[in-house]
């Protein structure tokens, strides 16, 4: 195995161009041509995918279930608990990250489309325009989702939420439900915030490596 492992890797060594060689182009071109852009997208786009697919579902999961209003009539919990969550903040989150990775798929499909290398993205000016303006998208979406987030689910989770349920039933008037593992939501709720501003401030660092990369091809050529 090891005489096999050494020969392998003399024949690759031979020309210096056997990777190159065996290797699909197809995928050079789905990496951003950035550092920045290529760590958000590999380490903390994964992390913030894992946070949310694992823990979210072992906290918000069975919200709706163990939600309980006085009196617990299961028409008065469903009731209050629309009322409290008018979207689940997984179902939130889930279209955060999709409407994010958005610009960026329409890009690398633009450049696959095209076979434009991610070496060539940042040496052409139509190429670079194009690639800040996904940038940007991200950075406007990410922003009105943190907007929407503030609005929806505030910074904090109160134990006690008091529901209106007149609507329902006259006699309930004004109805106290108790929401449950509050506290673990609130802290989830500050790493989502934490995740997005994280994120804006990454694709901030990429425009500047970009525009710095852009200059130093123009005052090379």
């Amino acid at each position: 195995m090891l005489f096999l492992l050494l020969s392998h890797r003399m024949r690759r060594g031979e020309g210096g161009q056997w990777a190159a060689a065996n290797t699909s182009p197809g995928l050079g071109l789905l990496r951003p041509p950035t550092v920045i852009g290529q760590f958000h997208t590999l380490f903390f786009g994964s992390v913030r995918m894992f946070f949310l697919g694992v823990l979210g579902f072992a906290v918000y999961g069975n919200e709706a279930l163990h939600f309980s209003c006085d009196p617990d009539r299961r028409e008065l919990n469903l009731f209050c608990y629309n009322q409290f969550r008018p979207i689940t903040p997984q179902v939130f989150w889930a279209l955060q990250l999709v409407s994010v990775l958005v610009p960026g798929a329409v890009f690398h499909l633009h450049a696959a489309c095209r076979s434009i290398d991610q070496e060539v993205i940042l040496q052409r000016p139509a190429f670079t325009v194009f690639y800040i303006i996904s940038v940007l998208s991200r950075i406007i979406l990410e922003t009105v989702a943190f907007w929407l987030q503030s609005h929806l689910f505030g910074f904090q989770v109160h134990p006690i939420f008091r529901c209106n349920a007149t609507s329902l039933d006259k006699h309930f008037n004004i109805t106290k439900c108790m929401v449950p593992e509050h506290f673990e939501k609130t802290i989830f709720l500050s790493a989502m915030y934490t995740f997005t501003a994280i994120t804006v401030l990454l694709c901030v660092a990429e425009v500047f490596e970009i525009l710095c990369r852009r200059l130093g091809y123009m005052s090379s050529s």
